[in-house]
């Protein structure tokens, strides 16, 4: 016996205590492994998350013997096991049993996983296990393994054998006297009657299904690497010796989803046991963006990931950007829903998100001379893999027919009779909560038609039809936002919205009745916010399936519908509240309309008894706006159906009181509230700003700020430590490195990391008045060409970028980045201004590259209108990173400036009750002349394309009704004040420093975490419903009803 190999002992009593770091074993090498190896592999099998159970790997000799030696490894001593001890009562070795095979019996206390980890350990001691048997009781296993060694003879050596003993013992004596994460065994409740055979073999089967999958996968380094490795040969199909940087995203992305899918799993059933009350949050917007760094950070496994991919020579970041960004919205809206589920998640809340698996996106936009493009933005072309496709759930959609009306049991019963139909398919994406076990549910639904394809046609010569129907079904699902400019359009996002709506609402109907024989808890269970007036069809859909799919009358379903749904507007601009034409809603939905006239009748009869015959206000607040071309009022329809209606910024929800829906509100003041939008500190702060995360952790002294955000404010205190500014200021520095590279990338612009980084990105609209920054960019230009050179030395150096997408119908929008991009071209290629002034349009902005943007910035430009912008969460996200703001008192920025001080923000321009005044004066008030002076130069051509840009200026130049409606002009010299401000504080680093820290040490209320608990407890009546923790023993069996779709 080599005395090698009595350092075993040391190894295992290792093994059974500590994670290993070694890298999965080369099939070629399995037979010949150093002691090391062999400790740690039988490591990796005893610790950890592993669903090993009866699935043990029994009968292989071909896997061969694991030692280098030829003999059993020989061990002395086991620390935490006595060797002495009296185990031979549950391990025992017989050389009589077989001639040819040494046969180890164990006896012990039934536990899953254990024949998993007893099994590994004799195959690491270095012998061949060529058969097992086992049997067992209700208490206890009984096991024979038949072993040889290496060279297929028994085990004859006294010493081999008390090894073998001895390692076995210590093995079983760590499991069975451990606790283990073991995932919760369901007993079905069995409805049907059943005789006692058919129970024993239910029974029979269900113990063998869950103890295939008894315990949760393992983190351990070993079994992440294994797990990305078996992806890559088994679902990707690739070579384990080769595979590229795109493949290993893939294969990691598929390990973590394993990960996210057992909690998922485990989530839903526990919610189907615990019943309780769940939201639904519907949105035609959820912008994601990446998921595998998020769900890492999110389960705690980001730094096993990052050393597992190290040590198999790959880049976890550069993997990370292999991920494309899931093209599922477009703006604000799609990201505050995003950030709404990853608290909900976190915060343990039984809730679902529902929206459309969007084909190509809104679009990619790309410039081309400096005007934009858009092209379908590809991201599903090679797959997605945190997907997950539910065949299985599906759903009918309805356009278009006709209603009939038949008498059964004598009342009246409308049918829908459609003329055309679709499937919705469902994908699921799991959502991680941080420091929970819960993992909540983001269910896209994709069109598919009823009939693949119409092979009659087809074989009639009839092509174009045979594929018609495919087109038209897959077309509803294709584009987010389609041009809504043409009729056709207009129908699309209708149908659109109804296909979401419908899917959505049979899916929770669905779910209700499994554990429900009767509608009545209803309300009780089931909690519908609408986020905007996008889902808004969804209130007539739910009366027709109470009605028409379910027999409910409409006083029944009228006051489930009125508990059950809840309405965000998101808009104080009146052409942004949605209204349908009345001949589109009869044409497509002619049961809705129906109901929509039926709701309305009823809500003016009400009205009448409020308001007598005024018949002015019944007409404005009435949800069918007569005229020559009447349409359906959805926002008005949200009001008179909803429980509560909110705003998401106190200065909005104000104005949706007093000015928007003023009437609505004297009559049911009950309905309104405020909600103020938030973020997720831990996607933009913790995990895309990890220096300034690491201060944060380090000066706090706790990483609880990722969950409970006020306790930043414990920073403020030390804002003016010389040495909290230095180390602050060299994250910055980092951050803005990493976004200099990033831009030279993107645009193949060089900028200096010594200039103020001066960022605005966001949706191109008049009223975020990107123009403003545009003109006062122009002024600057024209200040710096007429300085000496002298003079420019005292210049603070910008690096002014904007980035975001125009609406591919909003002409003057894409103007505007035409501008931008002009303005570009001249200032960047003049050699008076050299780094001075840089501009750059960052194309194609997303949520990833805000992930490299909003650390690196200096100051962000939040300059909209004031009573224009409902609340704005990017302004928060800058903010919380320490960046300043310039910008007016409007949307959030009202309530940033109360939590981190008016005094550490560069507001400037007109207050919302002063617009309405300013705008009828507008014609005839004296302008700042820098203004007109930049409005001219764009005028006389100065940057080209006069013609082209003439519509921008007379939108400005004051010089017709209704001109500079967003006042520019009005606005433009104390634009000019605040940017000089902001350079004379750049100048002093210590002052500019100081206020960078307050801004991120102010943001606590603005987490997304406030908000929603703020939504549970006063809007949906919804309390956390946490699994308990996969690290805690759950009981054996419960008799929670678990259908065969668990949580689908």
């Amino acid at each position: 016996m080599p005395a090698s190999l009595s350092v075993l002992s040391a190894n295992l009593a290792q093994s059974v205590s500590y994670s290993t770091h070694a890298a999965p074993l080369p099939r070629s090498s399995r037979t010949k492994v150093a002691c090391k190896n062999a400790k740690d592999r039988s490591n990796a099998r005893h610790l950890g998350w592993a669903r090993g159970g009866m699935t043990a790997r029994l009968g292989t000799s071909s896997r061969g013997a694991v030692g280098l030696s030829r003999k059993v490894m020989r061990v002395q001593s086991v620390a935490g096991f006595d060797a002495q001890s009296t185990y031979d009562e549950f391990v025992g070795i017989d050389n009589e049993e077989s001639d040819d095979y040494t046969v180890i019996n164990i006896q012990v206390e039934s536990k899953p996983g254990l024949l998993h980890a007893v099994t590994g350990t004799i195959i690491d001691l270095g012998l061949v296990v060529v058969k097992a048997e086992k049997s067992s009781d209700d208490t206890a296993e009984f096991d024979k393994f038949y072993v040889t060694d290496f060279d297929n003879k028994k085990v004859y050596d006294n010493e081999d054998l008390a090894n073998i003993k001895i390692c076995v013992a210590a093995v079983i004596d760590k499991v069975v006297g451990s606790s283990l994460p073991v995932r919760p065994l369901t007993e079905h409740n069995v409805v049907e009657a059943v005789d006692e055979e058919a129970e024993k073999e239910r029974t029979r089967r269900s113990e063998v299904l869950y103890n295939l999958m008894d315990t949760y996968l393992k983190n351990d380094i070993h079994s992440i690497q294994s797990s990305i490795v078996n992806h890559v040969e088994y679902t990707i199909a690739r070579s384990r010796y080769r595979f590229d940087d795109f493949e290993a995203y893939q294969a990691t992305a598929l390990s973590v989803r394993d990960r996210l899918i057992e909690s998922w799993n485990d989530t839903q059933r526990h919610f189907r046991e615990k019943d309780p009350k769940r939201i639904y949050y519907l949105s035609m917007e959820f912008l994601t963006g990446r998921a595998l760094l998020n769900s890492a950070y999110n389960l705690g496994l980001k730094d096993n990931y990052t050393e597992a991919l190290a040590e198999l020579g790959y880049n976890m970041e550069i993997l990370a950007q292999k991920e494309r960004d899931a093209a599922l919205g477009n703006g604000g809206l799609g990201r505050l829903a995003a950030c709404f589920l990853d608290s909900m998640a976190t915060l343990n809340l039984p809730a679902w998100g529902y929206g459309i698996r969007y084909q190509y996106g809104m679009f990619r936009q790309t410039l081309s001379e400096g005007f934009q493009r858009e092209a379908p933005d590809y991201w599903l072309n090679f797959g997605n893999p945190w997907e997950i496709v539910r065949p299985n759930v599906t759903y009918p959609i309805k356009f278009y027919g006709h209603v009939s009306v038949h008498e059964v049991n004598g009342r009246s019963v409308f049918r829908w009779n459609a003329g055309e139909q679709v499937e919705a398919v469902a994908y699921d994406h799991p959502v991680p909560g941080w420091n929970t076990p819960n993992v909540i549910n983001l269910r896209l639904w994709s069109a598919e038609p009823t009939r693949e394809f119409d092979l009659e046609s087809f074989n009639t010569g009839d092509y174009v039809s045979a594929i018609l129907d495919k087109q038209r079904a897959e077309t509803l699902s294709s584009v987010l936002y389609p041009d809504d400019r043409t009729y056709q359009g207009k129908e699309l996002r209708l149908k659109q919205q109804h296909f979401l709506c419908s899917a959505t609402l049979q899916d929770i109907i669905r779910r209700y009745k499994y554990g429900h024989s009767t509608f009545d808890a209803f309300p009780d269970k089931v909690a519908l916010q609408l986020n905007d007036t996008h889902p808004t069809i969804g209130i007539p859909e739910l009366m027709r399936l109470l009605m028409d799919e379910n027999g409910l009358g409409w006083t029944q379903s009228w006051d489930i519908t009125t508990k059950v749904y809840a309405f965000t507007n998101h808009t104080v601009l009146p052409e942004a509240l949605e209204k349908w034409p009345v001949e589109l809603m009869e044409t497509l939905l002619p049961r809705h309309m129906q109901i929509i006239y039926d709701i309305n009748w009823r809500f003016l009869q009400e009205l009448r008894g409020t308001l007598g015959d005024d018949y002015q206000t019944m007409g404005k607040m009435s949800i069918i706006e007569e005229g020559e071309n009447k349409s359906v009022r959805m926002a008005h329809l949200a009001l008179v159906a909803c429980h509560t209606v909110n705003g998401v910024a106190a200065i909005h929800s104000e104005i949706i009181k007093n000015e928007i829906f003023k009437d609505f509100y004297k009559i049911m003041p009950q309905k309104f509230q405020n909600k103020t939008n938030g973020v997720t500190q831990r996607r933009w702060l913790a995990w895309c700003n990890p220096g300034i995360s690491k201060l944060l952790t380090e000066k706090l002294g706790t990483d609880a700020w990722i969950g409970e955000l006020d306790l930043v404010s414990n920073l403020k205190p030390h804002a003016t430590d010389p040495e909290f500014q230095a180390a602050w200021n060299e994250a910055k520095l980092q951050n803005k490195q990493r976004l200099a590279a990033t831009i030279k990338q993107l645009t193949g612009a060089e900028v200096s990391t010594e200039a103020m980084f001066d960022i605005q990105v966001k949706r191109i609209h008049e009223y975020k008045r990107q123009l403003l920054n545009v003109l006062g960019a122009i002024d600057r230009y024209q200040r710096i060409k007429g300085m000496s050179p002298e003079e420019r030395k005292a210049i603070v150096p910008r690096v002014v970028c904007i980035g975001g997408k125009a609406a591919p119908g909003y002409e003057l929008a894409k103007r505007i980045i035409k501008l931008f991009n002009s303005v570009a071209e001249k200032v960047n290629n003049d050699p008076d201004v050299g780094d001075l002034l840089k501009l750059v349009f960052i194309p194609d902005y997303n949520v990833s590259l805000a992930e490299v943007i909003v650390p690196g910035a200096d100051l962000s430009q939040h300059i909209s209108t004031a009573g224009t912008e409902a609340s704005g969460t990017s302004n928060m996200k800058f903010a919380m990173n320490g960046c300043l703001i310039i910008g007016t008192m409007d949307g959030a920025n009202v309530e940033i400036a109360e939590e981190i001080g008016e005094e550490n923000m560069f507001i400037f321009g007109a207050r919302e009750e002063e617009v309405k005044t300013l705008r009828q004066n507008r014609m005839t008030a004296t302008v700042d002349p820098r203004f007109t002076s930049a409005v001219n130069l764009i005028r006389n051509g100065y940057f080209g394309w006069a013609d082209y840009f003439a519509p921008i200026v007379a939108s400005v130049d004051g010089s017709h009704e209704g001109s500079d409606y967003y006042l520019l002009g009005t606005d433009f010299g104390a634009y000019l004040d605040a940017q000089q401000k902001v350079d004379e504080t750049y100048q002093d680093k210590a002052k500019w420093t100081e206020m960078s820290i307050l801004s991120a040490a102010g943001c606590g209320k603005f987490s997304s975490d406030r908000t929603i608990r703020e939504y549970a407890e006063q809007i949906w009546k919804v309390t956390p419903c946490r699994r308990p923790d996969p690290l805690e023993k759950r009981p054996g069996l419960d008799s929670a009803d678990q259908h065969v779709e668990d949580g689908i």
